[in-house]
């Protein structure tokens, strides 16, 4: 966690440092729907650091893996209290904001898939 790693989203770059992963129960993210693996709150920092406005959209394109089981998506349409960071941003705006997932399990790795390209712009490791 804490490592910043730069994208580069349609004309400009993105900036994106993980501050850490929480797994919770369905009763700390507010819903009783049980999860198909583990509840886990994503903390991010996303910035703006290109020329031109840009977007970051984790709905669908945050994907998990490990060795063992392929690409997963890990989208929930669960919020959290705080600032939303699926968002367009302007040069040089930033926000830090929680989105929850539902890994598989815990450990693993989570990558963010652009719409049409296989390859992650960016992937994190997640803690067991």
């Amino acid at each position: 966690m804490g490592q910043t790693g730069t994208y580069v989203v349609g004309t400009t770059s993105m900036e994106i440092t993980p501050k850490g992963v929480k797994y919770v129960t369905p009763s700390d993210v507010g819903t009783e729907t049980p999860p198909r693996g583990q509840y886990a709150v994503l903390t991010l920092t996303v910035k703006n650091v290109g020329s031109m406005s840009g977007p970051f959209k984790s709905w669908h394109s945050l994907k998990w893996f490990d060795a063992t089981t392929a690409m997963q998506d890990v989208s929930t349409a669960i919020g959290t209290p705080g600032l939303d960071v699926d968002t367009t941003y302007a040069p040089g705006q930033s926000v830090t904001g929680d989105i929850v997932l539902d890994v598989v399990r815990r450990g693993g790795s989570v990558g963010y898939y652009e719409d049409g390209v296989d390859i992650p712009a960016f992937s994190i490791n997640l803690p067991k």
